[in-house]
């Protein structure tokens, strides 16, 4: 407030700091987007966010394996935290399109009672069992067939339930199952329960054995209609990574990378389960979307599937996102996600069809396809660091590294979420100045954290924000122009180093 003099002497007058402190924007904050556990999943379509493989087993019901439904997505997610990752958003897409009739129910197991056809005890699988055996076992009847044991097994899983009672309440089936079970849910019928079980039962759920059950759930439209504008991802804010796990359709890409683009975030893509050393280079060139914001990632990887314990394949973008995560915890979101340090957990290594020499690395590399690679004693590397538009002879050669373009758009994120405060402010001289300071006090943090290229500040970047930016007509129309410059740090993709001998000289006594 303003100093009111009364007598002669000195006066203080505190000043209001007229620069604002810029906090940086995250970097690595990844939605995943696919189709979740069927049965398990609390809400389709809706951004759920999570912190670990254990946040995700809760909301969306943990891992599944299908022929039927794709089930990359919690694999993707466990391969994302188990590399790195933090921070995460999945939206669960509904594989009945909100149809049941598209998916019917599972298997249905009844044990009636000859004397009351009515009185049945049904269970329903919560699982797909169309390519994991769940088998159930009703055994040791006793108390003329009144009491029983069950067994439920699905893969690895197993549930026991002892001395279950058609007769007494707190022990019935419906009421003990139906409260502990991951793999069943328990049914009466109509009339209740049969009044007993007559012999020991052994059953497969057999999914076979329903009619109607289409060859895929997959459709394009279930994955556009949650990128379109406005939908419910447009309420997570900022994002920064955003994948489709082992989807490689046309119009999905299309509309991930369009989506990664109005959000400034960046598209990780998975090459086609199917793609090998011959034919990558055309699925880049002919199917894939050009975008700076978006980078291809191959071949598919081994691992072990978590209920079965046999060999599996992983589309791998779920393990780039982590790594991209970890990467820019270690380094910086200006290092480049690749390299030796940049190796893959629980893996056994690329897929025999993606396996490659330098030569056949070397033809894929200049065509911007990101590979993985595994070296002897190193394990299995992102060796590749290049956008969709990274190819040689490419257009966009601002765009060409990884790095370099998410250098942008976290710079972009950052001035973006930080000087809304600048709206409405009288466009003016003290304005300028103050967003100057600003900005130039952001931008050297970076220089000193070594993001930047120049051995001093002026030759790393620059910030005009002045009467040459914003003329009268600007300030007429409420306009005010900032003009941020910067140089940043490109990969060291090619290493070539030159040795020469010297010849032998006999040194001087």
């Amino acid at each position: 407030m303003p100093v009111q003099p009364t007598y002669p002497g000195l006066y203080i007058n505190e000043i209001p700091l007229n620069s604002h402190a810029i906090v940086p924007a995250p970097t690595s904050v990844t939605v995943i987007i696919g189709y979740t556990h069927l049965f398990k999943t609390k809400k389709f379509k809706v951004p759920v966010r999570l912190f670990s493989f254990s946040d995700y087993q809760r909301e969306f019901g943990g891992m599944f394996r299908s022929g039927l439904v794709q089930s990359h997505v919690p694999n993707a997610v466990n391969q994302f935290y188990l590399n790195g990752g933090s921070e995460l958003y999945v939206v669960g897409l509904d594989p009945t399109g909100g149809n049941p009739q598209r998916l019917p129910k599972v298997t249905i197991k009844r044990i009636p009672d000859a004397a009351a056809p009515n009185k049945s005890i049904t269970f329903i699988a919560k699982e797909l069992t169309d390519q994991v055996k769940m088998s159930l076992t009703i055994s040791n009847l006793r108390d003329e067939g009144t009491t029983f044991d069950l067994t439920v097994t699905y893969g690895n899983a197993a549930e026991s339930y002892r001395g279950l009672s058609l007769t007494k309440a707190d022990e019935s089936p419906i009421k003990r199952v139906n409260t502990r079970s991951e793999l069943v849910e328990v049914e009466a019928g109509s009339d209740g329960l049969p009044a007993k079980l007559v012999e020991k039962e052994s059953v497969d759920f057999d999914f076979s054995t329903l009619s109607g059950v289409p060859a895929t759930t997959f459709s394009a439209q279930d994955f556009v209609e949650v990128m379109k504008d406005d939908g419910a991802l447009d309420k997570v804010d900022p994002f920064n990574i955003i994948l489709t796990p082992g989807v490689t359709d046309q119009t999905v890409s299309s509309q991930l990378v369009a989506f990664a683009e109005k959000n400034r975030a960046f598209a990780i893509i998975d090459a086609p389960v199917n793609a090998t050393l011959e034919t990558i280079e055309d699925i880049k060139s002919n199917q894939l979307p050009m975008s700076e914001n978006g980078a291809v990632y191959f071949p598919y990887l081994k691992s072990k599937d978590a209920q079965t314990n046999l060999d599996m394949e992983l589309p791998p973008s779920g393990s780039v996102a982590g790594l991209f995560a970890r990467t820019d915890q270690a380094r910086g979101v200006w290092k480049a996600p690749a390299g030796l340090q940049a190796f893959v957990r629980n893996t056994t290594g690329p897929v025999e069809r993606g396996l490659m020499t330098d030569n056949q690395h070397g033809k894929l590399n200049p065509k911007a396809v990101n590979c993985l690679r595994q070296f002897p004693g190193q394990g299995t590397v992102i060796f590749g660091a290049r956008t969709l538009v990274g190819y040689d002879g490419s257009p966009f050669p601002q765009s060409k590294y990884v790095p370099v373009r998410r250098m942008t758009l976290f710079i972009e994120q950052t001035l973006l979420a930080n000087l809304r405060w600048v709206v409405f402010e009288p466009n003016a001289e003290p304005l300028w100045i103050a967003i100057r300071t600003s900005i130039e006090a952001f931008m050297l943090s970076l220089f000193n954290q070594g993001a930047l290229k120049g051995t001093k500040p002026s030759d790393a970047f620059r910030v005009i924000c002045d009467s040459t930016t914003t003329t009268p007509t600007d300030i007429d129309n409420g306009i005010v122009n900032i003009q941020v410059a910067v140089a940043p740090l490109k990969p060291a993709e090619f290493v070539i180093i030159h040795i020469a001998q010297i010849a032998g000289q006999t040194a001087a006594a």
